[in-house]
């Protein structure tokens, strides 16, 4: 507004409703610039609290990643204990197999050891028996031999 239109009555006026004018824009900007605050400020809260949400579920989902990875292990674990088990039983059964071949060799060798010896008494007997049937052949020899030579006198 112009110097002059401000000295007279007219620029009073206008002067007047501008200044309300003014104050009145200005009050609407302030309103709408705290509005739009509160609206940043509540996208910042949406924000906070979509990061905050997707904190906590990625702590979950680890959380039941690693419940997860320690029930394999304790499967895992478990399916190695029944493997140990299973390879203990299968050891024991190669122990007791083997106590079965040795115990069976033993009684084995324990029957031929029986079976010489009893060949041994047996060929022992023999050798007696013809040593015996040789000494009665030697006396028999002997008697007729006398006989012969009129050694001996028939009674």
């Amino acid at each position: 507004m112009t110097d002059e239109a401000m000295e007279s009555g007219t620029g009073e006026r206008s002067r007047d409703s501008f200044s309300r004018f003014n104050a009145s824009t200005c009050f609407e900007e302030w309103k709408r610039e705290r509005e739009r605050e509160r609206e940043r400020e509540r996208e910042r809260e949406r924000e906070r609290e979509k990061r905050e949400r997707g904190e906590r579920e990625r702590r979950e989902r680890e959380r039941e990643e690693r419940r997860r990875e320690r029930e394999r292990e304790r499967e895992r674990e478990r399916e190695r204990e029944r493997e140990r088990e299973r390879r203990g039983e299968r050891e024991r059964e190669r122990e007791r197999e083997r106590e079965r071949e040795r115990r069976e060799r033993e009684r084995e060798r324990e029957r031929r050891e029986r079976e010489r010896r009893e060949r041994e008494r047996e060929r022992e007997k023999r050798e007696r028996e013809r040593e015996r049937e040789r000494e009665r052949e030697r006396e028999r020899e002997e008697i007729l031999s006398r006989l012969k030579n009129g050694l001996i006198t028939h009674r």
